[in-house]
């Protein structure tokens, strides 16, 4: 996959825990695994508006694209 999702980096600036982040947040600790982990195929803007507030953040500080790997 081509978006990486950079939450760990972001809760480890704030020393937050999953737990934490994901009470603050309102979204299960598996969630926040699925998302850390890079195996999440979908976010709702709410949700994504409820991370950013909680880490005060934008979009963009949580998510990035990276180029694919050329296939030969």
């Amino acid at each position: 996959m081509a978006i990486v999702v950079d939450l760990d980096v972001q809760l480890a600036k704030r020393k937050m825990s999953v737990g934490e982040f994901a009470e603050a947040v309102g979204i299960s600790a598996a969630n926040v695994a699925v998302l850390k982990n890079g195996r999440a195929k979908a976010v709702r803007f709410t949700t994504l508006d409820a991370i950013c507030r909680v880490l005060e953040c934008q979009p963009g500080d949580l998510l990035r694209w990276v180029a694919d790997e050329p296939t030969a």
